[in-house]
């Protein structure tokens, strides 16, 4: 596997660090020692690292020594897309990507019993990300240098990496093959053809050219077509000669937009635009298995007596076999993939894993790093029963074949028998790092000086001459804006979120005369971009206040905050756990006036050990200060937005546009849109609608601004 791996050793340093400071505080120990570790062979290790110590560069540094392509795995696509932008910063010159679940919205098929409740499959594809996970698996084919920061998701099947990188078109400047051919391989690797604007994925034929959109990028590519004159085919057979062959005569790289030249390309490989691919041969091969399952478990249904379990799976795989062979797909061909794939019976799929380097004996030849563990790795233990579950009712009650149940996550020792080496991090790992664990390496102090944050103390109820936790959270989240900070709110439940978002909203402040607190709320049901738009648009300070529920705990940076707010300290359970209440603690730790009031009206056993342990860290970090002569400093850090490299191109040619006419014409935005209006009927008028769509889209854009102006 992974072609580019081999001789990697005589390669140097494949990953060049960008070091915007030196390693201080624990940092430079814990490098050392993670780093004697892997030398030494350790197959696991734990960073013990307290909120705001720089988990993140120590790992950058980790990376950069080890040498080797690296997984990082996150429970969230919103801790994954902060990850992947820090690793960015440090790596700018590398192929660091983001893989995550492509669905915005998923309804997994499934029967409920009791109810008799079918529930068919229900997605909405998010094609932005799609393309981002096509650069991954694309990058870990093509060369040595790359991080890919995942989710729980890069555990679920993906198709072979032999086969999609065996398909893969390889075209080049003077390269014998007419429009036709290149139309036909192109779909043979699930291109689809259009007559309209590109998009990833499809392709087009405008005279002797062809123009595709490749499925990991928003540029176009333009593949022109020449005649091959007789004295050029030298010494091919008269056939060949009286078909008057053609070549790839130029190959150019296009902006799709403004059609803009970016390079002429020698030669390019085309990835195919799904990661299932399966050979002619084994689909055919696949078809006569279906069939063979099928039988078996028709008599196996008759036997039980199970009429209307036997008439519907004939019907539903009649029916999908009838897709397959005629069209090459059918909805939930998925669950198919064993036969498809040619795998036996309760062999593990193909994921994400399978397109990592691995040596000639077969063992992973990559570093995995499992962010903030204590929560992720109970997640890569659980999908698999979940999943199990759901399945085996399927295939009970006749809506599945047996075989779709190979069509799953990979169980916790699969996934452990397919990584390497492993460094857990976590400010609380669990017992299970802690067992694990050949050595865990403790990371206190911060090269900031910055401390633990104050933890107060105060009452749920209403009392006294006390308003009760809302209004005292109110009250000290003003104080707190007021001074250029934001806040953070955590509640037990999506709702109480929503509700107290919609409260703060309503609630005069004492900021300035009739103005209101500006608050949002996040919680798991907003989509993945979504939420990473409005933790950046947090950061900004286009709002105060940020109210969610357990999702606002681990590893989300954010130095502006200033004060959390813990509503129901006392409740029992997960969210207000030792663990959770630590990590939500450790939210405060990057501002120097940071500052935690946990609402409670008695003091469990979570809320004693999570004070006492923040305690314990404050101290340490003042004697160090001391020692040195430190005073904390706010971390000042560079608002990244990853969503900014999803805009489309379309979008920013817009934006860059509108940059330059307020550059040069000087005008209000009101005159602007006037003038946009006259030159896009001008447009009109002259047929040239390209021109008119991006005039319109400036005008939209504008009309945006002017009305958040009138607000």
């Amino acid at each position: 596997m992974a072609k580019n791996q081999e001789n990697k050793e005589n390669q140097g340093n494949i990953f060049k660090l960008n070091l915007p400071f030196k390693p201080a505080g624990d940092q430079p120990v814990a490098i050392s020692k993670i780093m004697e570790g892997l030398q030494k062979g350790m197959k696991r290790q734990t960073l013990l690292g307290a909120t705001g110590t720089g988990k993140t560069f120590t790992m950058a540094n980790v990376i950069a020594q080890n040498n080797k392509p690296t997984l990082v795995i996150a429970h969230n696509k919103t801790l994954a897309a902060q990850l992947a932008q820090e690793f960015r910063l440090f790596f700018p010159d590398s192929a660091v990507h983001y893989f995550v679940s492509y669905y915005d919205y998923y309804q997994p098929e499934a029967y409920m019993p009791a109810s008799d409740t079918y529930i068919e499959k229900d997605a909405s594809i998010n094609k932005e990300i799609d393309m981002l996970r096509h650069a991954s698996t694309q990058a870990l084919l093509t060369r040595p240098d790359v991080i890919i920061v995942a989710s729980v998701s890069c555990i679920y099947g993906l198709g072979s990496p032999e086969e999609y990188e065996k398909v893969n078109l390889k075209l080049e400047v003077g390269q014998k093959m007419d429009r036709m051919t290149l139309m036909k391989s192109l779909i043979a690797i699930h291109f689809e053809r259009t007559n309209a604007d590109l998009t990833p994925g499809t392709f087009r034929s405008i005279g002797s050219k062809v123009e595709f959109m490749p499925v990991s990028e928003t540029v176009m590519y333009q593949v022109e077509m020449s005649q091959l004159h007789r004295q050029d085919l030298g010494a091919n057979s008269k056939k060949e000669k009286s078909l008057g062959l053609a070549c790839v005569s130029k190959i150019i790289k296009v902006d799709p937009i403004s059609s803009h030249i970016i390079k002429e390309e020698k030669n390019i490989f085309i990835f195919p635009a799904k990661h299932f691919i399966t050979e002619d041969v084994k689909k055919k091969k696949a078809l006569v298995l279906i069939k063979k399952e099928l039988d078996i478990q028709l008599k196996k249904f008759k036997k039980e007596g199970k009429l209307l379990e036997a008439e519907r799976i004939k019907r539903r795989t009649k029916y999908d076999l009838a897709m397959i062979k005629e069209v090459g797909y059918c909805n939930g061909i998925e669950n198919y993939s064993r036969h498809l794939s040619g795998k036996e019976e309760g062999e593990p799929p193909e994921t994400l894993l399978s397109y990592f380097p691995h040596t000639k004996d077969g063992k992973a030849d990559f570093l995995t790093i499992i962010d903030e563990s204590h929560v992720t790795l109970p997640q890569l233990e659980g999908m698999y029963a979940g999943d199990a579950s759901r399945k085996n009712t399927l295939v009970e009650y006749g809506f599945r074949l047996p075989s779709a149940k190979d069509n799953r996550p990979l169980k916790y020792k699969e996934f452990s028998e397919r990584i390497g080496p492993v460094v857990y991090t976590s400010a609380t790992p669990s017992e299970k790092e802690r067992k694990e664990s050949e050595q865990i390496v403790e990371q206190i102090i911060r090269p900031t000086g910055l401390v633990d944050p104050e933890t107060i103390v105060r009452p749920v109820s209403e009392g006294r001459n006390y308003p009760g936790q809302i209004q005292d959270f109110i009250s000290e989240a003003e104080k707190t804006i007021a001074k250029g900070f934001r806040v953070l709110a955590t509640t037990l439940t999506k709702k109480m979120a929503e509700d107290l978002s919609a409260y703060l909203k309503d609630t005069s402040t004492k900021l300035s005369a009739g103005k209101k607190i500006k608050a949002e709320y996040l919680h798991s049901d907003i989509k993945t971009l979504d939420r990473i738009k409005i933790l950046t648009q947090f950061r900004k300070g286009d709002f105060d206040v940020l109210v969610g529920v357990n999702l606002l705990r681990e590893g989300l940076d954010l130095p502006e905050v200033a004060l959390i707010g813990i509503l129901d300290a006392d409740k029992a359970g997960f969210l207000r756990s030792e663990t959770s209440l630590i990590q939500t603690i450790g939210r405060a730790a990057r501002n120097s006036e940071g500052r935690v009031i946990l609402y409670a009206d008695i003091m469990t056993d979570a809320m004693d050990y999570a004070l006492k342990e923040t305690a314990r860290r404050r101290n340490i970090q003042v004697a160090y200060n001391k020692e040195h002569g430190i005073t904390p400093k706010t971390i000042i850090k560079k608002i990244n937005d990853i969503t900014e490299e999803m805009e489309s191109e379309h979008g920013k040619t817009v934006n860059a546009e509108l940059a330059l006419d307020f550059k040069i014409l000087g005008k209000s935005i009101a005159d602007i849109i006037k003038i946009k209006e006259k030159e896009m009927n001008k447009a009109v008028k002259e047929l040239d609608f390209e021109s008119a769509a991006i005039l319109r889209d400036e005008i939209v854009v504008l009309k945006t601004r002017l009305e958040k102006d009138k607000r």
